[in-house]
């Protein structure tokens, strides 16, 4: 059996379910999804249309977003499957036909799969931002941080999660969600 990695969406907490208009499952084979923003200006977005568009990655069942993706493996069998979701997904979307609607998904599953070159259980996040008119993504890998030996159970990590690495432009520094103004300014 051909084993691959590929992310899927997690939710370690409900807040998903508030920042995003439609969240993920749980556990759903995840794509990048900046497809969707191709031809949007995030300046007219919704808040949580500009959550999604900045930090979500897309589920291909639901077309939901979630904050982080997990590395897991996959078999031929997993991947094929997600193929077959995200190209029917497609379709709906207004793809031209279903061998056009295979090959984008073909694509996407491709470089979803290339974020995955790490071990099983990174988690994986997403920041996005429109720069010349273009859709800029830097991924970035979290990782358990290690214990401090020596240190009692209650001191021995500082945070449950730290960046690990950074892939592709350099941060920047200006680019913050306000999780709280976003959820005052929907009502949620």
């Amino acid at each position: 059996m051909t084993m691959t990695k590929l992310p899927r969406t997690i939710r370690l907490d409900p807040s998903d379910t508030f920042v995003f208009e439609r969240a993920a499952d749980a556990g759903e084979w995840a794509v990048s999804g900046s497809f969707l923003f191709a031809h949007s200006d995030p300046e007219a977005m919704s808040p949580k249309e500009r959550a999604a568009f900045r930090s979500g990655f897309l589920g291909v069942r639901t077309l939901g977003f979630s904050t982080l993706a997990v590395v897991v493996d996959a078999t031929g069998e997993d991947r094929a499957e997600a193929v077959e979701t995200l190209a029917g997904r497609f379709l709906t979307l207004g793809a031209p036909d279903a061998g056009q609607a295979r090959q984008a998904a073909e694509e996407e599953i491709a470089f979803a799969a290339s974020l995955c070159e790490h071990p099983e259980g990174t988690l994986l996040a997403v920041e996005r931002r429109m720069e010349a008119g273009e859709i800029r993504e830097r991924f970035r890998t979290l990782k358990p941080r290690e214990t401090v030996p020596g240190a009692d159970r209650l001191h021995a990590l500082s945070r449950a999660f730290t960046f690990y690495e950074i892939e592709g432009e350099e941060p920047d520094a200006q680019e913050r969600v306000d999780l709280v103004s976003l959820m005052k300014k929907d009502g949620a």
